[in-house]
């Protein structure tokens, strides 16, 4: 994975829009000193209205998505930051190249660890867009999603296509990640979500913390 001062620093080139996304969402690159990697950028300009989310903020949400992955050990969501670029502020994340021989489809409804732990962290951050198309395979083990610009919203609004695990108990280890988290958003994290959600929302991300525990 990319580290967020690479795509905070380097220098964005675009090559072209990924049409099927509901909002502006632009493939390109970014250039360091080292290295050219490719990226997602998605300007706050082309994100469209909702009437239940508050406008422009929607990449805010996709950030906070990312902190709250690798706060809680989920490691899920591309490294992912708010920057400015060729078309203003913006969310940008590092593309991941999926494992072409795997069904998304089969994979999304399998009881493979790695689409547990995305169920997992869905509730967390509220998604409400979890479709199969969002999840992306490295391979059988690495799972990551992609599109959280629709989540933490105050209301419990989850929308997703992983439903096998519903009424299962958590594990300890799900448990403790539960611990991890809620200990970060209410110490070094909290200056940071703050930055990017509503107090209502954060929280509503601890009460649901705590109705999974």
């Amino acid at each position: 994975m990319r580290t967020t001062k690479e795509l905070l620093e380097g220098e964005i080139s675009l090559e072209g829009r990924i049409v099927d996304a509901s909002n502006a969402t632009l493939f390109g690159s970014i250039s360091t000193a080292d290295s050219r990697f490719p990226i997602v950028y998605k300007p706050i300009a082309g994100e469209r209205p909702l009437w239940d989310f508050s406008d422009g903020n929607l990449a805010s949400r996709e950030v906070a998505s990312y902190l709250v992955s690798v706060a809680g050990g989920f490691n899920c969501v591309p490294t992912t930051v708010l920057r400015e670029g060729p078309f203003g502020a913006g969310a940008v994340q590092e593309w991941i190249d999926v494992d072409p021989e795997i069904d998304p489809i089969s994979l999304g409804q399998s009881e493979a660890e790695g689409i547990r732990n995305l169920a997992l962290f869905d509730v967390i951050v509220n998604n409400t867009d979890r479709k199969f198309g969002h999840i992306l395979p490295l391979n059988q083990d690495e799972i990551f999603g992609c599109d959280h610009g629709v989540t933490f919203h105050e209301d419990f609004k989850l929308r997703t296509v992983i439903w096998q695990f519903a009424g299962e108990e958590l594990s300890k280890i799900e448990h403790e990640r539960l611990d991890v988290v809620e200990t970060w958003i209410i110490n070094d994290g909290h200056t940071q979500l703050h930055e990017l959600l509503t107090e209502a929302e954060v929280n509503s991300t601890l009460k649901r913390i705590e109705i999974d525990r």
